[in-house]
């Protein structure tokens, strides 16, 4: 499997620019300048930056210089401290992750007008950023929707031709269904277009990864959920999650730890090599009302397993959004994990 220089291990900035109050005040706060040296100094080789597309585009389709302004600060300080960044369009004009299977508000990849505003949209941040060496475009977040598999397949064809045009030298990042699931890789057509890079998202078990996350349907508020224990306690548990908690539910493996880890990722690893493409995690974590000890073991079979593999990754998150890693529910852990990713 191809390689990627410079994403080995990285940490996302969910909630600066994405998922998030957007205002100026906000924008100005979450994130300074310090804190890309504080990433840097904690060992990290690369940033992952998700922005919402109302962060640069106004809902009338004006640009919105300042919210530019600061994704510039973003490539200049990631620069600086001698690390890659990542754009990530987390958001796009008809289509959130979060409004999955509502054909109403996510209309992207039925609405023509919507299209051509994303592919715009990209070609603008091209024009900004592609002749920028350390910057890697990443096309959307998460498509969740299995209808919707073949309309993104054209519409990721549709765009990198637009990029490509303007910047051509730039590594454009995507991956495939079902919230970037390590299984959909497969379903993505082999790339026309070189200097490509498949993506997918690790939140597996997700019983215990989101653990009382009210936001997951069907979710426990009340349960504790332990890493590691017995196959059958997560098959049992993550039913109740309907089709989140599927991959538990239909996994081979006999043991919870880096054998069921291996085994999902395998497929993600299969898809890439059969396209002839590097891959890349850009998510894995756990939420922070996860026990800390059971957090860090889950951390560590996952480290071994991307070793193992070879594949480069990005944490999250670094702050707040349940899942920060400088936050004070990491602090038992925090020195622990930093040597765990950062071993030689």
């Amino acid at each position: 499997m191809k390689k990627i220089n410079g994403l080995n291990r990285g940490i996302n900035l969910g909630g600066w620019l994405s998922q998030c109050v957007h205002t100026q005040e906000h924008y100005a706060s979450f994130i300074t300048e310090e804190d890309f040296a504080r990433i840097a100094q904690m060992g990290f080789d690369h940033v992952r930056l998700p922005i919402d597309c109302e962060v640069i585009e106004a809902h009338d389709g004006t640009d919105r210089p300042a919210g530019y302004g600061f994704i510039d600060m973003a490539v200049k300080q990631s620069a600086a401290n001698g690390m890659k960044l990542i754009i990530d369009l987390h958001k796009a004009y008809g289509y959130d992750f979060n409004d999955a299977g509502d054909a109403e508000r996510n209309n992207l990849f039925t609405n023509e007008t919507l299209q051509e505003r994303f592919m715009s949209m990209w070609e603008k941040l091209a024009q900004h950023y592609g002749t920028c060496e350390h910057v890697f475009f990443e096309l959307l977040n998460e498509v969740v929707e299995t209808e919707n598999n073949d309309a993104w397949n054209t519409l990721v064809e549709k765009v990198i031709a637009r990029i490509r045009a303007i910047a051509p030298q730039r590594p454009i990042i995507y991956g495939g269904i079902m919230w970037n699931s390590a299984s959909t890789l497969k379903l993505l057509r082999k790339p026309i277009f070189d200097n490509v890079i498949y993506t997918f998202h690790f939140y597996e078990p997700l019983i215990f990864t989101h653990q009382k996350a009210p936001w997951v349907k069907n979710m426990d508020m009340e349960k504790t959920v332990n890493y590691p224990a017995d196959m059958d306690y997560y098959r049992a548990h993550s039913a109740q999650l309907g089709n989140q908690g599927e991959t538990a539910v239909r996994s081979e493996a006999q043991t919870m730890g880096e054998e069921f880890i291996a085994k999902l990722m395998q497929e993600a690893i299969d898809a890439a090599e059969a396209a002839d493409v590097p891959l890349y995690c850009g998510e894995f974590g756990v939420i922070d009302r996860a026990p800390v000890e059971d957090t860090l073991r889950w951390f560590v079979d996952m480290d071994n397993t991307f070793r193992r593999f070879d594949i480069g990754c990005a944490v999250w998150s670094y702050k707040k959004m349940d899942f920060g890693i400088i936050d004070e529910h990491y602090a038992p852990i925090y020195d622990r994990l930093l040597a765990t990713w950062f071993r030689k």
